[in-house]
């Protein structure tokens, strides 16, 4: 057999390849042999069709048949002869097999690239600073006391305003697509006693707007279009037409903001003792979100000074693995992907920019990983399992179990592998509060 590598860029590889007439003709008449003691032909009885009539016969089946018994083993020896381990399984094309003929095809393939030059040294780092914040807090407790609240009648007036919560009965039907397409897949409803509080943030924008103003069982029909981005992707960019009664005012009357308000809450003996605690979270956070912006701020440091190429497999299997996550989104969401007004290609490419970081910084430290002899033991896995299964509130076995099945377990280690690394480096650098 003849392999020829050759060399498309950093990390494409083109293989040709040229198996001899030979081992063509030796694969053909033993896949002939196979297929003469079940072919069918007039005037030979089962099992009995010579093999010169099988090959005649059916020699482009057969032809087609030895394509597929040599092509992966001629595939697979010429790699593993050449030391290459491709990242997907390589693309072959342009097959030419002809009895008499050496078979010939080439196959394209990405590998890992080779990181020689390195410099994961000498980083500093920014930490944003920690400092009381009044404003949120005040924010917190508003926040609290909105959960606490209740809803009661209102008697002093008809009309409703802004921020009241409004009982309506209501139909809705949809009238166009985006740009004037035809309308969605959004069958008419109608509901009674739907409850409707102007000013909350899941409300359709122009919704509010539509029903301030109107009295006590007024009726009103209108049409809203819903912007492009909506976060409800099957109503983006289209007309939908309601038809509204109003039925009844409430307005949600809050708990005032003192000792008593704050020992509803948990342990909390008066509302100096709340407002500390909800200090004291609120500057966790913080501190958990510097943390997570020092890490981020690494690894766009470290991954500027990678230079090699970025494999497009790689990049197209995290590409793969985010588009999946929007997916489960949606259908947590009971929204059919399917049939959502997504455009997915455009959504795909949105994901090339982030996909090729995630890359990048994964090739970054899986490198300083090896320099550096990082490891990950048993025990690490283990006790991953163990804090994991708490979280799910099920048995670690369980869920090594689960992980095993769907081939986890060695993804959970590399991530904690690069956890370390990020650790490591993090250890070394030069960390500034500014």
């Amino acid at each position: 057999m003849k392999a020829e590598i050759t060399e498309v860029s950093e990390t494409r590889k083109r293989l040709d390849v040229e198996i001899p007439v030979e081992q063509v003709d030796d694969a053909l008449s033993r896949l002939a042999k196979r297929l003469s003691r079940r072919a069918k032909v007039p005037g030979f009885r089962p099992g009995k069709v010579p093999i010169s009539i099988v090959r005649q016969r059916f020699q482009q089946d057969l032809l087609h048949d030895v394509a597929h018994d040599l092509v992966p083993k001629a595939v697979d020896e010429a790699l593993r002869e050449r030391e290459l381990t491709p990242i997907d399984t390589p693309d072959v094309r342009e097959v030419s097999v002809n009895d008499g003929q050496p078979l010939t095809f080439h196959a394209l393939f990405e590998v890992m690239p080779t990181i020689t030059e390195l410099d994961y040294g000498a980083v500093t780092l920014r930490r944003t600073p920690i400092v009381p914040d009044e404003a949120a807090t005040d924010k917190a407790l508003e926040e609290l006391r909105l959960r606490g609240s209740r809803p009661e009648p209102v008697a002093d007036r008809t009309v409703v305003e802004g921020g009241d919560i409004v009982t309506v009965d209501m139909a809705r039907r949809g009238v166009s697509g985006p740009d004037g397409a035809p309308p969605p897949d959004i069958p008419e409803d109608r509901n009674e006693g739907v409850t409707v509080e102007l000013g909350a943030s899941a409300n359709p924008p122009g919704f509010d707007d539509a029903l301030i103003g109107l009295q006590m069982a007024e009726a009103k029909a209108f049409e809203l279009t819903y912007p492009t981005d909506f976060e409800q992707a099957d109503l983006a960019g289209t007309t939908v037409a309601y038809d509204v009664t109003v039925r009844a005012l409430h307005q949600r009357h809050l708990p005032d903001l003192d000792d008593a308000f704050a020992k509803t809450l948990g342990d909390f003996e008066t509302l100096a003792v709340l407002r500390e605690q909800i200090t004291t979270d609120l500057r966790r956070e913080a501190e958990a979100e510097a943390d997570r912006g020092i890490r981020r701020e690494l690894l766009s440091q470290l991954s500027s000074r990678l230079t090699v190429e970025i494999p497009d497999a790689l990049v197209n299997r995290e590409m793969a693995r985010r588009l999946e996550q929007i997916v489960q989104r949606m259908a947590q969401q009971q929204i059919d992907p399917r049939t959502a007004n997504v455009d997915w290609e455009a959504l795909r490419e949105e994901q090339r920019a982030p996909a090729t970081d995630t890359v990048r910084g994964s090739l970054l430290l899986d490198e300083i990983a090896r320099r550096e002899t990082l490891t990950v033991t048993d025990d690490d896995v283990d006790q991953e399992v163990t804090r994991y299964a708490e979280r799910l509130g099920q048995t670690p076995a369980a869920v090594r179990a689960q992980l095993d099945k769907d081939h986890g377990l060695a993804a959970l280690a590399e991530g904690l592998r690069r956890e370390k690394t990020v650790e490591l480096l993090l250890s070394r650098a030069t960390i500034v509060t500014a």
